[in-house]
């Protein structure tokens, strides 16, 4: 309201400086004619800082999720480091064909460890199951399930027992895939020491695996039919290795 005063006094200023004849009234009306060029001046300037203050505000922040461009479940500064291969790396010496190497992806991935801190590892698994490792990694970091580590089976000579005893967690290990989802990284076997293969009733006769592991469903990192995890990894449509016919393979998921 102020403004439009300010304005009308202005214009009404202007329209009378040509009736007055007198010097001094004119010199009168100058002064008032300037001051209101300047505060129109002022007027425009304020109203562009506001328009810019407002525009910056406005701009779109950027997203997180952009995170998964990066291929890793989530940032951290700090982490240590369980591995750090390029693919060509992770894929050296496997026998798989190329057919199948070329449906692969090597993902970085952040989890708690057993130690209860922050590490960094990677996972050789499928594309097309890729995302979904990725936001079950960024579940089981926020809920801080913790997980052994996670490194590729190379690192391991491609021996599939020597990686469970070691607590690895997994995906690609190829094999004959006429009975194995790792042979094309459509499976994941997570803390498999925490979690060993044990053989249902009719079965006995054949070992359970790692050597020497028992399950506990008080140890932190291990799935039972209630475990949020395991919830998380059927509403991602993976198939829980305790359900098989003839074992209870509770550190796997495949799809």
């Amino acid at each position: 309201m102020f403004i439009k005063i300010v304005l009308y006094f202005c214009n009404f200023a202007s329209n009378r400086f040509s009736k007055y004849t007198d010097l001094s009234e004119r010199k009168y009306l100058i002064n008032i004619y300037s001051g209101c060029q300047y505060f129109q001046m002022f007027k425009t300037l304020s109203y562009c800082g506001i328009f810019f203050v407002l525009l910056s505000c406005s701009h779109p922040k950027s997203d997180s999720v952009n995170s998964n461009k990066k291929r890793t479940n989530i940032t951290h500064e700090s982490a240590i480091i369980d591995c750090n291969y390029s693919f060509e790396e992770a894929i050296k010496g496997s026998k798989a064909p190329k057919e199948i190497i070329n449906q692969l992806e090597l993902i970085t991935v952040k989890y708690y460890s057993t130690d209860r801190k922050i590490h960094q590892g990677q996972i050789l698994t499928n594309k097309r199951i890729a995302d979904r490792i990725l936001i079950l990694f960024n579940y089981m970091f926020h809920e801080k399930f913790p997980v052994a580590h996670a490194i590729p089976v190379v690192k391991y000579h491609w021996d599939d027992d020597a990686s469970m005893q070691a607590n690895n967690t997994y995906s690609f290990c190829y094999r004959d895939i006429s009975f194995s989802k790792h042979a094309r990284g459509m499976a994941i076997d997570i803390n498999p020491y925490f979690n060993p293969v044990r053989w249902k009733k009719g079965y006995e006769g054949h070992l359970n695996k790692p050597s020497g592991a028992h399950f506990n469903a008080s140890i932190p990192g291990t799935f039972y039919r209630l475990n949020p995890v395991v919830q998380e990894f059927k509403k991602l449509g993976f198939r829980w290795g305790h359900n098989f016919t003839m074992k209870f393979d509770d550190h796997h998921f495949e799809i």
